[in-house]
């Protein structure tokens, strides 16, 4: 069947050249624009060129049509001479209607370019946006034809000029995975409410370069900030309904292209150039970015969803189909489609946009949103898949940082562990097992004493290093700090789904009372819950992710599903800001960046550095003693002593390189009571110093600030704390 055009049109009389297949998308050489779009099955394409309407700027008018009659290898293409940059533009895709075979062209729609560098505007929905008769009462309405005009309510494309802005002496910071430490923010959400920051740029991209935002990251001390999606998407229907949005932007719709919304200026293309300044003033502060980004899916949806872009270019070559009937979506990712990274010209797609990334906007790596899902090959997931390989071979992808959500929601989907050299993982069982310590579940010790150290039990085998965890706590999905240690249920209803929304098993604790309290008691006790969390993340080996706003006790109000809330739910309140936690935090930074024990490159052995030396690791019971195989597994056992060898460690400093650093002794303690502590003996150190106490909110700057103890000592411990102790070596042994 072929789709009944609805309205009247002329076929342009303009100058057209044949154009090149390649590079897909519209490209701008100096003297005009070529245009490439990939489509298999499409027996018609017709490119469409808008401008402002004369009376009203803000609205776009169709004012030709051509049909581009040149296809090379599935790829249609034409070439404009003498059209320039800021040049609007959208397809029109002509076939066969035929859902059973997965076929569901509609001339009648608008679509977006997948390769389109700018987007302007945002989707405004509408009934034409369907390809089908969205009130058909009939659950087999999908079959049916929408023949309206999508038009006025799509968001456009814009051809940039990709050479336009001068990067001048732009270098990527590279800072090493071991010393790496990842801030995880909202492009919106982190400015919208800061009050140091112009009213007029707040909530984009020019306010995330702005020098505050940048001061504030350099005095926090992190390396490198993970954008939340800020390529094109779109806000689901029902959502926009409830009068709410998609905040967290996790339905791309344009991959190559920065989302309009986080610009300053909302003209054509400038969000392009916003976040390239951005990314510059970043990188000449010495902090890397890294994008999350969603290639398991788009904004489309299922059978059901509106034809936006790939649904009405070609279904079948974008969309992981039922094999059976191919009216029907495979859904790994929950949200009802699933993009078919088993075909060329899928792969093909993510591979150009990653490259775009990193060469024409000088990103420093990716978070890859349901990572699982690209790796799935028939329906398992597949660590030898070709989207591994070709990431892997890549000269521009494979130097970049590459970061997994290791998992999905079809079935073999949690893959923590399982992905190949190359890539660190969000570690999904170390923030389930902290969170399990420190809310005193039984029989936890032997899981945090590999989760402290690295998670080898997951990474050694593969000949992967303690880089390949990526630590977290709390993450743009669930609580925020504040929240785990203040509601032990989910408070989700503002959402509008009746609470039955989001994570029902949160490992959280409230220590005694719902939600906030006068108790002077329960809050001292949440916020040295806090400071437990915080020290653990930042002293454990691995990767440590930070979310903004965690360091300030940033709340919620027990939402743990805050996707559509762009609002004061989302966005950080710096006005309530908590300055002890937030000085906490960045002293806590400032001993793991100066100390290379808290980042090691290679796991513990547990033996001696070198022959006649002690161990590089060694565990110890509140009487000195030393861990025993049984010690480690009594279900009672909440506590335990580490001793953390620095010699040998290497590290560069401002005077010069250190051939070996300090010791320390930790010590865990989740019991709800005190105890006492027998510390180590002269072989392990002669004397100890006391610099962090999280019962306490402070971390002595130098070594004798804090209290001194020999070995041997004893040391009260206080219920659900950490002590931390230095074993300073002498000076002359620091530099060469």
């Amino acid at each position: 069947m072929t789709t009944p055009c609805n309205f009247n049109w002329e076929e342009s009389k303009l100058v057209t050249y044949p154009g090149n297949p390649h590079p897909l998308g519209a490209y701008y050489d100096g003297h005009g624009i070529n245009f490439a779009l990939y489509s298999e099955f499409a027996t018609a394409v017709y490119l469409c060129l808008f401008r402002p309407h004369h009376d009203n700027k803000d609205e776009l008018v169709e004012y030709t049509r051509i049909k581009m009659k040149e296809q090379t290898h599935q790829i249609w293409h034409i070439y404009l001479p003498d059209f320039e940059p800021g040049q609007i533009y959208a397809y029109r895709v002509d076939g066969p209607f035929d859902p059973h075979n997965g076929h569901r062209f509609n001339v009648n729609k608008l679509l977006i370019d997948p390769y389109a560098r700018a987007i302007t505007g945002t989707l405004e929905w509408h009934d034409s946006l369907f390809g089908y008769n969205i009130h058909d009462p009939s659950p087999d309405k999908d079959l049916t034809m929408n023949v309206e005009d999508s038009a006025p309510y799509i968001p456009k494309c814009v051809v940039i000029d990709s050479n336009s802005f001068n990067w001048g002496s732009d270098a990527p910071p590279n800072t090493p995975l071991n010393e790496t430490i990842i801030y995880e923010l909202h492009v919106k959400g982190f400015t919208k409410l800061h009050p140091d920051i112009p009213e007029e740029i707040r909530g984009t991209y020019a306010a995330i370069a702005h020098p505050v935002t940048i001061s504030y990251f350099k005095k926090l001390g992190v390396t490198a900030i993970e954008l939340m999606p800020v390529q094109h998407f779109v806000t689901d229907r029902h959502i926009k309904f409830r009068g709410l949005t998609n905040y967290w932007g996790y339905h791309t719709i344009g991959f190559f292209a920065p989302d309009i919304r986080y610009s300053s200026s909302g003209t054509y293309g400038e969000q392009v150039l916003e976040f390239k300044r951005m990314v510059k003033k970043l990188h000449k502060a010495g902090i890397e970015v890294i994008l999350d980004v969603a290639y398991n899916h788009t904004g489309e949806g299922n059978q059901f969803g509106p034809t936006l872009s790939f649904k009405g270019i070609d279904n079948r070559s974008y969309y992981r189909l039922a094999e059976n009937d191919k009216r029907f979506y495979f859904d790994y990712t929950g949200t009802g489609n699933t993009l078919n990274c088993r075909l060329p010209n899928v792969l093909r797609l993510i591979m150009d946009s990653l490259r775009y990334w990193i060469l024409d906007m000088h990103v420093d790596g990716f978070r890859f949103d349901l990572a699982a899902t690209l790796a799935r090959e028939l329906h398992a997931v597949d660590r030898l898949s070709a989207f591994f390989d070709i990431i892997h071979q890549d000269p521009v992808i494979g130097r970049v940082k590459l970061l997994a959500e290791p998992w999905d929601l079809g079935e073999g989907g949690y893959q923590v562990g399982k992905f190949p050299p190359g890539w660190a993982e969000w570690n999904g069982k170390y923030r389930d097992c902290v969170r399990d310590y420190w809310r005193g579940q039984p029989s936890m010790l032997s899981e945090f004493a590999e989760r402290f150290t690295g998670s080898s039990d997951l990474y050694r085998e593969e000949r992967r290093g303690p880089t390949a965890s990526i630590n977290f706590l709390t993450a743009h999905d669930g609580f925020t700090l504040n929240d785990l240690v203040t509601y032990n249920e989910k408070h989700n209803e503002r959402n509008g789904e009746n609470n039955v929304d989001g994570e029902s098993y949160n490992r959280s604790w409230n220590c005694g009372v719902e939600g906030p309290t006068d108790d002077v008691h329960i809050n001292e006790f949440r916020d040295c819950q806090k400071r437990n969390f915080l020290t653990t993340l930042f002293l454990s080996q691995g990767i440590p992710m930070l979310v903004a706003g965690d360091e300030l006790s940033r709340t919620q109000q027990g939402n743990n599903n805050a996707y559509c809330q762009d609002n004061e739910i989302s966005w950080l309140n710096w006005e309530k800001a908590d300055h002890h936690l937030l000085e906490f935090t960045r002293r806590l930074i400032r001993l793991r960046r100066q100390h290379p024990v808290f980042r090691r490159r290679t796991w513990f052995r547990g033996q001696p550095v070198k022959p006649g030396e002690i161990e590089d690791i060694a565990w110890f019971k509140f009487d000195g003693g030393h861990m025993r195989e049984e010690d480690w597994q009594h279900d009672h056992a909440k506590s335990f002593g580490v001793f953390i060898n620095g010699r040998g460690m290497r590290a560069r400093t401002a005077l010069g390189v250190r051939v070996t650093d300090d010791s320390f002794y930790i010590i865990f303690n989740a019991y709800h009571g005190y105890i006492d502590y027998k510390l180590p003996g002269e072989e392990y150190a002669k004397e100890w110093t006391l610099i962090m106490d999280t019962s306490k909110d402070k971390i002595t700057a130098g070594n004798n600030e804090g209290r001194i103890y020999q070995a041997g000592d004893t040391i009260t411990v206080h219920d659900c704390s950490i002590l931390l102790l230095l074993c300073a070596i002498p000076k002359h042994e620091h530099l060469v």
